[in-house]
């Protein structure tokens, strides 16, 4: 009796042209679209996974569920071979997770990646479902995703334990002093932590000019990597550093992008 009941539902899949009709071309033409505008919003963030990479892994899968779903129609054999389309999604979600899992970094206790990761893993199901033909579903969310990542980030800063910034900042200062110091209690005052911190010294000294005269000696500065992170956004302990004496702050990285 099950068999009777998968033979009556595939049945109806032989009966197709082949797969490759009008019908098939536009769910793979939709998760191209669909695929693409989530990448054009990782490409606007300057992420690694960017549209080539979005569009690609969406195309991919509805190609994926098409191919499972017609491409072994004229192998089908009454009573003797049947067909499961469910086989292929299965695949997709566990092979995706090899792209994601590329894509997470962890360094010094922080985590970054993970919502470009999780943007693949979503891109590809988009594509899963424009390929299974359920075309509603897969532009409902498209939508879901647009929510999740522009929408969401905003009320998200108005929780009051949530850190609203994150960023690499450089700062310039002359060595010898106590600006570091200044700066470490500037930031920390104002609720940011500081995950990495790195110096880069300038010895200055006097520096010989073409003509083979000296010029005058230069004072010694430090240049300082600061990865920060805290519920104010990053600009305003920019604004507030740059008010120091002698300090030039320089931001190294995207702004206030705590989901990467």
């Amino acid at each position: 009796m099950p068999t009777t009941h998968v033979l009556a539902a595939v049945a109806p899949v032989a009966n197709t042209l082949g797969g490759q009709g009008w019908k098939q071309v536009g769910e793979l033409g939709l998760a191209l679209v669909l695929s693409a505008a989530i990448g054009i919003e990782r490409e606007l963030r300057h992420k690694d996974a960017g549209l080539r990479t979005h569009t690609l892994v969406g195309v991919g899968s509805a190609l994926f569920m098409l191919v499972s779903k017609y491409g072994f129609t004229d192998v089908l054999e009454k009573q003797l071979v049947v067909l499961d389309p469910s086989r292929m999604a299965a695949q997709i979600v566990s092979g995706i997770g090899f792209i994601g899992a590329g894509l997470i970094f962890v360094n010094r206790g922080s985590v970054r990646g993970l919502t470009t990761a999780a943007s693949i893993w979503v891109t590809a199901a988009v594509g899963s479902t424009a390929g299974a033909g359920l075309l509603v579903l897969a532009a409902v969310a498209t939508g879901f995703y647009f929510f999740i990542t522009l929408v969401l980030p905003l009320a998200r800063r108005r929780l009051p334990s949530a850190a609203t910034g994150s960023g690499t900042l450089k700062v310039r200062y002359p060595d010898g002093q106590g600006i570091l110091r200044q700066v470490i209690n500037e930031a920390t005052q104002r609720g940011f932590v500081i995950d990495d911190l790195a110096v880069d010294p300038d010895n200055g000294g006097a520096g010989r000019q073409a003509d083979g005269s000296v010029s005058e000696q230069r004072p010694r500065s430090v240049t300082v990597t600061l990865q920060v992170y805290g519920r104010q956004p990053v600009s305003e302990l920019i604004a507030a550093l740059s008010t120091l004496d002698h300090v030039q702050v320089m931001a190294a990285s995207d702004l206030d992008a705590v989901d990467e």
